[in-house]
């Protein structure tokens, strides 16, 4: 009844606007159409990703986004599975900072993805592995568990943008060592972003360390207070803007929508002296079927992959390696899986053959 009263009602008005339109006409005059708006674009999504530095409170994100406002960049989204955590100023503080992580953890734990998937972000900006040089970890350990981050930053978003932060410098009056070992981690980072880095997902290095003071930028020999989340801020602006500047695209996919999606499992088939042969089983594991896949290993103790087969294989200078399917085992309906096979050598130091593995998938084409 009430769809027919509509119709009626818009069928009476159409002579009366007929009849407007004769008796405007010989005055000059006509009725202009409506204007239809062009839809919104989706906010750019940014995750802010990192330990306490980043989340509690991490008021350089408030500072940052009220620039970034300021500024003119209103169409964003800070995104993150934990929410604001104060400040005292407007801002929009959803992040992925965890008091007390280190990158290495949440690497082996695989902790990343799930958040990704809950918050799908177009740029991730990461300040991360404070926690972890305090501990005395290793920077080729770190730096093993920021490429594996990568992996699955990529796994969730192909076109993923990635800011990487060399550490505010830290000072801790129960680690002497600290400061220095600051410097020693600081230093790889350019090389390995260059290595890591891609033309469709770029790794822009963020210098964080040069003009920080521990003495006068944070209240604890590590935490920024104020003025260093004023430092901090002004160096993610310039960084986050070019890359909002030259443009984002933007992962079209969303919760329910069921992405292509395959995981990689990892097994040791057999060892020798310098060597071991692995093999790599990959599964699609979403709803839809996919048309090829890309798989990253990183090899540990020092392995490198020196040749593979039902793959296609490609080495990075740091030993990192991707293998692509081949012509007849991309293809995989949903649940399926297909493997491949590597040989791989390793210094008499390595231990038991280990690596760490992610995958990417591709759908078919429309």
């Amino acid at each position: 009844m009430h769809r027919t009263r509509r119709s009626s009602s818009r069928l009476r008005l159409v002579p009366l606007l007929g009849l407007l339109a004769a008796l405007l006409l010989p005055l000059g005059l006509t009725l202009a159409p409506h204007a239809t708006a062009a839809p919104a674009a989706d906010p750019v999504r940014v995750m802010p990703l990192g330990d306490s530095i980043t989340g509690s409170p991490g008021c350089w994100r408030a500072v940052l986004w009220n620039r970034l406002v300021d500024s003119g960049y209103k169409n964003l989204d800070f995104v993150g599975t934990l929410p604001p955590q104060g400040c005292g100023q407007a801002h929009d503080g959803d992040n992925e900072g965890h008091g007390g992580e280190l990158v290495t953890n949440v690497a082996d734990q695989n902790l990343l993805p799930g958040r990704l998937a809950a918050t799908r972000p177009d740029i991730v900006v990461m300040h991360f592995g404070t926690n972890d040089v305090w501990s005395s970890i290793a920077p080729d350990r770190i730096l093993t568990a920021y490429t594996k981050l990568v992996a699955q930053m990529r796994a969730s978003n192909p076109d993923m943008r990635i800011l990487v932060a060399q550490l505010i410098p830290m000072n801790p009056s129960s680690c002497a060592a600290c400061t220095q070992r600051v410097v020693d981690f600081n230093a790889r980072i350019p090389d390995w972003a260059r290595a890591t880095g891609t033309d469709r997902s770029p790794v822009t290095v963020v210098d964080q360390w040069t003009g920080f003071s521990t003495a006068t930028d944070t209240y604890d020999g590590v935490h920024p207070n104020a003025s260093g989340d004023a430092k901090i801020a002004a160096r993610w602006f310039p960084a986050l803007a070019a890359v909002l500047d030259a443009g984002v695209p933007q992962d079209p996919g969303g919760p329910g929508e069921n992405p292509a999606a395959c995981t990689a499992r990892f097994r040791a088939v057999s060892s020798w002296q310098g060597g071991y042969q692995g093999e790599v089983t990959v599964t699609n594991t979403s709803a839809t079927a996919v048309s090829g896949w890309t798989v990253t290993v990183v090899p540990a103790g020092g392995a490198r992959l020196g040749q593979a087969w039902n793959g296609s294989l490609t080495t990075a200078a740091d030993g990192t390696a991707t293998v692509t399917n081949a012509a007849w085992n991309g293809a995989l309906a949903p649940g399926a899986s297909a493997a491949f096979g590597f040989v791989a050598t390793a210094p008499a130091t390595a231990g038991t053959p280990a690596a760490t593995v992610t995958c990417t998938a591709k759908t078919p084409a429309a």
